[in-house]
């Protein structure tokens, strides 16, 4: 099967997004599939590397950070990808690539899978003044894109409903991103343990609260720093792995709570390094609401951490309560939960069960299963009839 994946952002931009299309693309290589992608380049430059077709593009930081936009795309790359003639497109953006995507579908006549990664909702604040305001745009602009596809992946139950409740009508099959998870299951080496906390300036025999993310205001970092500032106890510190817009509203926040000596943000971290980080934790902490399928919560299980998160739909199945972690509601039940997690008796107990809830989200299964979404739509696509599929 030939397979073109559309996507606005691409490497080196690190999120969501990018890993679960450079896993998919790997693992759908490996089962005998010839894959490439469309997407957007860095620069007003157009041109092809290593089977992937970058488009020319400008600035759009104002829509979102790090957004970029094409103002137009009928130029020769996009014939080659039609001469190509890919028997299913997989858009995963909804803005660039995705007109780009449906022009070369209805010239080839062939199919859109589309996976819908971002809740928009949680994102108004970057171009509404009114939440109300940005939930009806939102509505209305996910109704318009999505008619034009075959049908949707959503990676979540969470989003799914948030798309049956936008009027989709659309098949919607549920499929957890994957993730390869094989360096977040090795252990790291005492020594190389040790010398990372000293030089992130970890005190030692420190209980470590970790939070890995992108430092936007979407993900509430601020009530993590709010409860650490309620925690009394000497030994608990907060390490936050990451970089973005946010970073220095945080800081600020957390010299005005008096706990900068109990918080550490270490800036921008390599790929290929976090999942070290990941290993100077007890507890992997988040109070994010705007998670669509919550890749870093799988990465901390991989990595042995019992997981305490605010409650969210899209951690079904995920973080299950007393078993490899818990969903709190408030301070109050952070702090209980946190305690149980930390107490020798239960803890763990928890690890081990961390350690053994990630296989569900291999990149493995996640390429098999999207396999099977891509040969029912393209068999239904001419049928013209819908098509559902149970995980």
């Amino acid at each position: 099967m030939k397979v073109l994946i559309t996507t606005d952002l691409y490497m080196p931009t690190i999120n969501g997004v990018v890993t679960s299309v450079v896993n998919l693309r790997k693992e759908l290589t490996k089962l005998g599939h010839e894959v490439k992608i469309l997407t957007l380049s860095q620069n007003n430059a157009s041109y092809v590397e290593d089977n992937v077709t970058y488009i020319a593009s400008k600035n759009a930081q104002k829509i979102y950070p790090g957004a970029r936009f094409a103002l137009t795309f009928n130029n020769e790359y996009i014939e080659d990808l039609i001469k190509w003639k890919p028997d299913l497109i997989h858009t995963q953006c909804e803005l660039s690539t995705f007109r780009m995507a449906k022009y070369i579908a209805s010239v080839l006549n062939i199919p859109i899978v589309h996976t819908y990664h971002t809740v928009y909702e949680d994102y108004t604040h970057y171009f509404s003044p009114n939440k109300k305001l940005g939930k009806k745009i939102v509505t209305l602009f996910t109704r318009r894109i999505l008619k034009h596809v075959d049908c949707v992946i959503a990676p979540t139950e969470k989003v799914k409903s948030l798309l049956i409740g936008y009027g989709i009508d659309k098949e919607i099959h549920i499929v957890p991103t994957g993730i390869d998870l094989s360096r977040f299951s090795e252990d790291l080496d005492d020594v190389e343990k040790r010398t990372l906390r000293e030089q992130i300036g970890i005190p030692p025999n420190s209980n470590v609260l970790i939070n890995v993310s992108r430092l936007a205001k979407e993900k509430n970092i601020e009530e993590l720093l709010y409860f650490i500032s309620e925690l009394k106890e000497q030994n608990l510190v907060l390490l936050i792995v990451g970089d973005g817009p946010h970073r220095e509203a945080l800081e600020s926040y957390t010299d005005k709570l008096g706990v900068s000596d109990k918080v550490f943000f270490t800036g921008f971290v390599a790929p290929d390094q976090v999942h070290k980080y990941y290993k100077l934790g007890d507890v992997f902490v988040n109070a994010s609401n705007s998670e669509t399928q919550g890749l870093t919560y799988i990465e901390a299980l991989a990595s042995g951490l019992p997981v305490l998160c605010k409650e969210d739909p899209c951690l079904k199945g995920v973080v299950e309560n007393g078993i490899n972690g818990w969903q709190y509601r408030d301070l109050d039940d952070f702090k209980e939960r946190l305690y149980y997690i930390l107490d020798s008796q239960n803890y763990d107990l928890l690890r081990e069960n961390a350690k053994n809830a990630w296989q569900e989200f291999s990149s493995e299964t996640f390429a098999k299963r999207v396999e099977l979404v891509y040969e029912k739509t393209i068999e239904n696509h001419y049928k013209m009839i819908p098509c559902t599929l149970n995980f």
